[in-house]
C-alpha cells in the first residue's frame, strides 16, 4: 500500500506510474490529484482524517481521504460519495468477512444495492434496462470506486492476496439500485427494518448474474409455482457454493413482470424467500455423487437444505421486464458465512461542493 505523493511530468505519465504500481483495476483512472481529491472528501460531510476501519488482507486504514482517492480514480462525481462511503463502512462490517473474502479462490465480488431517496440524490443510480450493464456513470463509478479502495487499501491483487482462480466481471464494479416503483412488494431496506425515506446500501458478496428464464402460461394458475421452482434450480444448482457448502445468502433479482407473477399470487416478500428457502435443497445421494466432500455423513438426513432461515434471500426488483430475472449465488463460507450487511447512507451531512476545477 502506498503512502505519500506521486510526481509525474503529465497526466499520461501519472496514469501510466499508477499502472506500473499496480495501483488500478488495469483501466485508465482519473489521476488523484490534491485538488480532486480534497474536493472529493468535501462531499462526503466528514473529516477527512476520520478512521472508517482497517481494510483486509493487507489491513490499510480507511480513511476519508484515502476513499476519496479511490472515488476520484473511478471518476466518481462528488454527489456519488455517500454511496461510496456508506459501500466501504459495509465491507468493513466484521460480518462482511472482507479479509476472508477477498483472500478466497471463489469468484465472489461485493454487490451494492441501493435504496432510497439515495437513489437519485446520488447518482441517479441505475435500476432499469441494463442496470448491471454498461451506460451507466453511478452505477459504474460506484462500485468501481469500492474496488479500488480494496485494492489500494485492502491490498486485494490477483495472484498474491486476492487469490480468485478466474473472478468474474463485477470485480470491476458491481452496483445497481432497487426499482421501487416497479416492484409490487415492499422495498428491500423497508423489509429490514428501515424507514422508507432513509437511504440504503445493502452489500453481499455474490458470483456474476445468473440468467433464469422463465416464460410460463397466463392461464396456468401454477405458474408462479413452476417459476419459484425454477428460481431455485438457479440459485442452488449442484455446481454452486451455496448446495455444496450451504449455510450462506444469496440474491434474486426479479424483474418488474416476474415480481408482478409472484405478487399476483397473492405471495408477499416473506412467503417468497420462505418458497424458495424450501424449494432450494438436495437429496443426499445426489451431493454424494457429485460432491462428496460435501454430503455429510451418510444416513443423518434425506436432503441437504441450501440456506439456514428464508431472510438470508435477498431479493430485490430491478431491470427490464421481459423474460429474465437473474439469480446471484453467493461464496457461503468465511466465520460469518458471507452475510449481507446494510447501512444507512447518511446525505444529512454532506457538504455543498464548489463547482470543479482542472486540478
Amino acid at each position: 500500500m502506498l503512502t505519500g505523493l506521486l510526481q509525474a511530468v503529465d497526466e499520461a505519465a501519472a496514469v501510466e506510474r499508477l499502472h506500473d504500481l499496480e495501483c488500478t483495476d488495469g483501466l485508465p483512472v482519473i489521476v488523484p490529484t490534491e485538488a480532486r481529491v480534497a474536493r472529493m472528501a468535501l462531499a462526503a460531510g466528514l473529516d477527512r482524517d476520520l478512521v472508517l476501519g482497517r481494510m483486509g488482507p493487507a489491513g490499510g486504514i480507511a480513511t476519508v481521504e484515502k476513499v476519496a482517492v479511490a472515488a476520484v480514480m473511478a471518476g466518481c462525481l462528488p454527489d456519488h460519495m455517500p454511496v461510496v462511503i456508506a459501500a466501504v463502512r459495509a465491507v468493513l462490517d466484521p460480518r462482511f468477512d472482507l479479509t476472508e473474502m477477498q483472500s478466497t479462490t471463489h469468484c465472489t465480488a461485493p454487490l451494492i444495492v441501493v435504496n432510497g431517496p439515495a437513489r437519485q440524490w446520488c447518482g441517479p443510480i441505475a435500476s432499469g434496462f441494463g442496470a448491471l450493464g454498461p451506460g451507466h456513470r453511478a452505477n459504474a463509478c460506484i462500485g468501481r470506486a469500492l474496488r479500488l479502495a480494496m485494492i489500494n487499501i485492502g491490498g486485494g491483487r490477483p495472484g498474491t492476496s486476492d487469490m480468485a482462480l478466474l473472478g468474474h466481471p463485477g470485480k470491476f464494479t458491481y452496483c445497481l439500485a432497487e426499482d421501487e416503483e416497479a416492484s409490487p412488494f415492499q422495498p428491500l431496506h423497508v423489509h429490514s427494518g428501515f424507514e422508507a425515506d432513509e437511504s440504503v446500501v445493502t452489500v453481499i458478496g455474490a458470483e456474476a448474474p445468473h440468467s433464469v428464464l422463465f416464460s410460463g402460461s397466463g392461464d396456468d394458475p401454477e405458474r408462479h409455482e413452476r417459476f419459484l421452482e425454477i428460481l431455485a434450480i438457479g440459485l442452488a444448482n449442484l455446481a454452486t457454493n451455496n448446495a455444496g457448502l450451504r449455510g450462506g445468502a444469496a440474491v434474486v433479482v426479479l424483474n418488474p413482470e416476474h415480481a408482478a407473477i409472484l405478487a399476483g399470487a397473492g405471495l408477499s416478500r416473506v412467503q417468497v424467500a420462505e418458497r424458495l428457502c424450501a424449494l432450494a435443497s438436495h437429496p443426499v445421494a445426489e451431493l454424494a455423487r457429485y460432491e462428496p466432500a460435501f454430503a455429510g455423513k451418510p444416513g443423518t438426513r434425506e436432503r441437504l437444505p441450501c440456506f439456514d432461515r428464508p431472510s438470508d434471500i435477498v431479493m430485490l426488483t430491478a431491470g427490464g421486464a421481459g423474460l429474465y430475472s437473474m439469480v446471484m449465488p453467493t461464496w457461503c463460507a468465511g466465520p460469518h458465512r458471507n452475510r449481507a450487511v446494510q447501512v444507512r447512507i447518511d446525505t444529512d451531512q454532506v457538504c455543498e461542493v464548489p463547482g470543479a476545477d482542472s486540478g
